[in-house]
């Protein structure tokens, strides 16, 4: 609808400015039209009475003409000899005698061939002081049997009501461009909702994925043929979204049972051997190293799984935080004891909008990691923060080099310092259920040495069971990721 105004609104002017400025120069025209012919007039007046030769005073005869005649005209007439001074004024006859042919009065020159060139009709358009306006003034010879020898007749008339009948007309101009314009985007309006009617359509099925429903299609949109060939697009793209989804599930469920299955006999088979107390020392310590390797199999592919799982569209449940975190950090004290490290619970908690086993598992793994890699002081501190509950877990270990801390929640990242046998997973797992409930993880160096990570989680009302909305937060529910 922009476009079209600026086009329309383009064309209205590329109309109306030359319009309006030949109706001002033909409303000019005219009145010196009319001016010249009203002087014409009086001349030949003047001229006839001149050739009468009555005995009675010429002077005193063009004084009674030119005041009856100023009812018709509208205008100033004055009547000036040969010479140039004054004989006759509509306006009085205190000026008579005056010489009027002067520089400042150039149509009167004209007129009486004092320019230089013959006696002829001439008309100037100036401003007046007197009258505060602009005013036209026309001279013309009076003629006498055919010689200008009467002197010259002229007419002022004020251009006043000229520029306004002029202005009433671009304004009835104006007012039929506006029209125009509003009857034009009127149309535009209702030819752009026909255009943006199915891109709306369009749009919305695109939203509806992007929330999870892979089942959004357009449902045959009609329109313009690209927006159609787009829309077809759309839905060959929104199908095979669904069965590449679909065989991610597949692929979970067959996986959960065609791994965990071998791996779970492998580890009761060496479980079994080492319970022989006849075992060799050398083959034992074999069999212990192979048991950790399937514990460290077990866990990779655990990873993996959370990872490869995709949740069904649903809406966000209201986890209270503070008990989590109780939970967690009462699951890894075992752990935390053995590795020489410690865990205390600080802050408030609050209430997120999140699915509650997603945030077990990323407090699962941001404790053990930092367990694992900065094993001393771990400080787990939670509480809400302008509409979001954020949980940050620090720890004072050696932290991580500058050029490595924006890559560490990247899938299968390790860094030069970290100790062998991790995945390189766990915060990637963090980021990725974080951002399914549309939160955000942040690593940093903290104050003081070691490293904080802070998970955002959008904020619920205690005790509410429904969805909520954090800041950012777009759509409810998980994010389908293919």
């Amino acid at each position: 609808m922009l476009a079209f105004a600026y086009i329309l609104l383009t064309v209205i002017v590329a109309l109306e400015v030359p319009l309006a400025l030949t109706l001002q120069r033909r409303g000019l025209a005219e009145a010196e039209a009319q001016s010249l012919a009203q002087a014409q007039t009086m001349a030949a007046i003047l001229g006839s009475t001149i050739a009468d030769r009555d005995p009675e005073d010429l002077a005193e005869r063009f004084q009674r003409v030119v005041e009856r005649s100023i009812e018709t005209i509208g205008g100033r007439i004055i009547v000036v000899d040969e010479g140039g001074a004054l004989i006759a004024d509509s306006a009085g006859t205190a000026l008579l005698g005056r010489d009027y042919a002067t520089p400042g009065r150039p149509e009167i020159l004209a007129a009486l061939g004092l320019d230089g060139g013959v006696d002829r009709p001439a008309t100037d358009v100036r401003f007046s002081e007197t009258l505060g306006q602009d005013i036209l003034a026309t001279a013309v010879p009076v003629f006498v049997e055919g010689r200008p020898e009467g002197g010259a007749v002229r007419i002022s008339t004020g251009l006043e009501q000229v520029r306004r009948n002029v202005q009433r007309t671009i304004l009835g101009l104006v007012a039929v461009g506006g029209a125009g314009l509003v009857a034009g985007l009127i149309i535009a309006w209702f030819v752009a909702r026909s255009l943006a009617r199915p891109l709306a359509r369009l749009q919305g099925a695109a939203h509806r994925l992007g929330a999870g429903d892979l089942s959004a299609r357009t449902e045959g949109i009609r329109g313009a043929r690209e927006i159609e060939e787009v829309a077809e697009s759309f839905d060959e793209m929104a199908s095979r979204l669904e069965a590449v989804v679909r065989s991610q599930r597949e692929f979970v469920a067959n996986a959960s049972h065609q791994l965990r299955t071998p791996l779970t006999g492998m580890k009761l088979r060496i479980e079994s051997a080492l319970a022989d107390p006849a075992l060799p020392s050398g083959l034992r310590q074999g069999l212990e190293a192979a048991d950790g390797e399937v514990d460290r199999l077990s866990e990779v592919v655990e990873r993996l799984l959370v990872l490869a799982r995709e949740v069904e569209t649903g809406e966000g449940e209201a986890v209270d935080v503070g008990a989590a975190v109780a939970e967690a950090v009462d699951r890894w004290r075992g752990r935390a004891e053995e590795a020489g490290a410690s865990l205390d619970v600080a802050g408030e908690g609050g209430t997120a909008a999140a699915a509650a086993g997603d945030l077990a598992q990323v407090l699962d793994n941001l404790i053990d990691n930092a367990i694992s890699y900065a094993p001393g002081p771990i400080t787990v501190r939670s509480g809400p923060e302008d509409g979001w509950v954020v949980v940050r877990v620090r720890d004072r270990g050696a932290g991580i080099a500058p050029d490595e801390i924006d890559r560490v929640t990247e899938r299968f990242f390790r860094g030069r310092g970290a100790p062998p046998g991790g995945s390189g997973l766990g915060l990637a797992i963090v980021r990725d259920l974080a951002e399914r409930w549309a939160g955000r993880v942040r690593v940093a160096a903290a104050d003081g040495g070691g490293t904080v990570v802070e998970v955002r989680l959008p904020s619920a009302p205690r005790g509410s069971g429904g969805p909520a909305t954090g800041p950012d937060r777009q759509g409810s529910g998980p994010r389908v990721r293919a």
